[in-house]
Formats: structure tokens, C-alpha cells, sequence
């Protein structure tokens, strides 16, 4: 087929790859504009661009695809269909009419549940067991059009947000494939009017650990925000991140270290603490971090 293709993080990375490999064309591709990124503050293009960029194909970066030229430069493609992973621009109706076959989106929830900005980050912080990787047909509304296709995904009690997008990048890239093969014969199933939940794009402001919450929900809400923004705390004076942990049977005054090897109690059960991040470091297994940082046991983490 002849298609775009229109995304930005690496989230998007493997469906683009997945793309080329099947042998469609891609006429181009759609991206994020560069924004100044790291120490040096320079442009930094998103990593679908960077990658399509290193397969020789044509990038685009619209601010918006609102005005009348980007909206023609769109239809002038002539287009099969367009293909849509974690793009981040409202595509408005002419941009969703143009392709033969309309657009086409990877969504990473169990739609109608989590539709929105930061669906895998909500559907672990919210301790769901199981999600799913959608193929949609898009619609003005958001995430509201119908299911061409959907696989079911567990979400292991020990695995992160970045684990878990990593894992559906890679069946999104497959189902998509599967998808464009019998594109011709799939039924677009209306979503549910029931169970519906919108995942909101996260605000730092959620970030500090509550403690006196059960243990498996600070560890959701931990691994829901790893690695970013980061679940952080205070203790002695410093900010901590913390980025991975594991639920014990342990009792105590919630945010107390009961041992010295990492182990918090929460209002129900204890966290162990596996990985951790200080101010101004990169994340590191906790005994690395304990040789310059001790935690006794009686220090408050708050």
C-alpha cells in the first residue's frame, strides 16, 4: 500500500521499521518538529524522525495540520491509507479523509478503556492486570473510533511502563502488519458506550509517593511513572526517585526503612526499594546507591 506514516517517540519506532520491511511505500513520513533537548538545549529531532530519516525517507514536521496548504500537501500524496502511532497533533477532518482507507491508529489499551494521552502509564499506576493493543480506525472524537483489530497483553506485577511500552510497540508493529494485509475484509467494531476512561497526560504534580497506601498501590503508582517523570520521595534532605520495586510482607509505620537494605513499609506491607535514582544521577540498583547513601533501618522516607 501507499501510505503515511505519522508519529514521534520511540514508541512509534518499531511500527514504522515493521512498515518498511513489509514492502509498502512509505510516501512519508510524519513527525513532531525538533525541540532544543539535553545540556546544549539544540534541536533534537523525535526518534521516528531520526529513523526515518536513517531509512532515506521523507519527513515532514508541521506545527499543525490545521491550515489549508499542510492540508493539501497531505491530499497530494494520494494516499491508500495513513497509519498513526503516538503522533501527538488532533489530525482534523480533511487530514482523516484524504487516504482512501482513512487513518489508521496503534493504540495500547483496552479501548474504550484508557483512551487518551498516556494510556500505558494510566493502566499500570491504576494496577490493571491485563490491557491490549488496538487497531482503530480514527474519528474526530478522541480514541472513539471503531476496533478493526485488538490482542490481549498482561501486564506482570514486576514490569514498568517503559517495559510494557516497549513490549506493545513490538505487537502493535505485528497486529498492524496483520492488519493492512486484510484491511479489505475487516469489520470496524464500534466501541463499547460502557466502561469508558480517559488517560489524562501525567502532571509532575502526581509524582510523590504516598506511603500510607496499601504497598501493591505504591508499587503501581511507582512503575506507572517509570521512568518518567519519576515516583520521588524525600529523604534526609534529598529527593529520591524510585524506579522499580517489589511488595513484602513487612509492618510498620508507613515511609519507615524496616532494615538497611531497602525495605519501606507502606500502609499495608512493605516495598522493597530495586532501583533508585538521587538528584542529578542516572538511575542505579540500590546497593550501588547505598555504598555513598546508607538507609538505615528508622529512616522516614517522605
Amino acid at each position: 500500500m501507499k501510505l503515511a506514516f505519522m508519529g514521534s517517540p520511540d514508541f512509534a519506532v518499531p511500527a514504522l521499521d515493521a512498515l518498511v520491511e513489509a514492502g509498502h511505500d512509505v510516501a512519508a513520513v510524519y513527525a513532531q518538529p525538533p525541540r532544543p533537548a539535553g545540556r546544549g538545549k539544540k534541536d533534537r529531532p523525535t526518534a521516528v524522525h531520526a529513523r526515518a530519516d536513517a531509512l532515506g525517507l521523507e519527513v515532514r514536521t508541521p506545527k499543525s495540520l490545521r491550515d489549508p496548504e499542510a492540508q493539501a500537501a497531505f491530499a497530494g500524496l494520494d494516499l491508500d491509507v495513513a497509519v498513526v502511532a503516538a503522533y501527538g497533533l488532533i489530525l482534523p477532518q480533511p487530514i482523516l479523509d484524504a487516504p482512501k482507507h482513512g487513518c489508521l491508529n496503534i493504540h495500547p489499551s483496552a479501548l474504550p478503556r484508557w483512551r487518551g494521552a498516556a494510556p500505558i502509564q494510566r493502566a499500570v499506576m491504576a494496577g490493571d492486570t491485563e490491557t491490549q493493543i488496538c487497531i482503530m480506525q480514527m474519528e474526530a472524537g478522541l480514541d472513539t473510533g471503531p476496533v478493526l483489530m485488538r490482542e490481549d497483553a498482561v501486564i506482570r506485577p514486576d514490569e514498568t511502563a517503559a517495559d510494557l511500552q516497549n513490549r506493545l510497540a513490538v505487537d502493535g508493529a505485528r497486529l498492524l502488519i496483520k492488519a493492512l494485509a486484510q484491511l479489505d475484509s475487516l469489520t470496524p467494531i464500534p466501541q463499547a458506550e460502557d466502561g469508558v476512561t480517559y488517560a489524562a497526560k501525567i502532571d509532575k504534580a502526581e509524582a510523590r509517593i504516598d506511603w500510607t497506601l496499601p504497598a501493591s498501590q505504591v508499587r503501581a503508582h511507582i512503575h506507572g511513572l517509570s521512568p518518567f517523570p519519576g515516583a520521588w520521595c524525600e529523604v534526609q534532605g534529598e529527593r529520591l526517585k524510585i524506579h522499580t520495586v517489589a511488595v513484602e510482607s513487612a509492618t510498620g509505620d508507613p515511609g519507615t526503612t524496616l532494615d538497611d537494605a531497602g525495605l519501606i513499609a507502606c500502609g499495608t506491607d512493605a516495598l522493597r526499594l530495586i532501583r533508585v535514582q538521587r538528584a542529578g544521577k542516572p538511575a542505579m540498583a540500590l546497593e550501588a546507591v547505598l555504598n555513598g547513601f546508607p538507609l538505615p533501618a528508622g529512616e522516614t522516607l517522605a
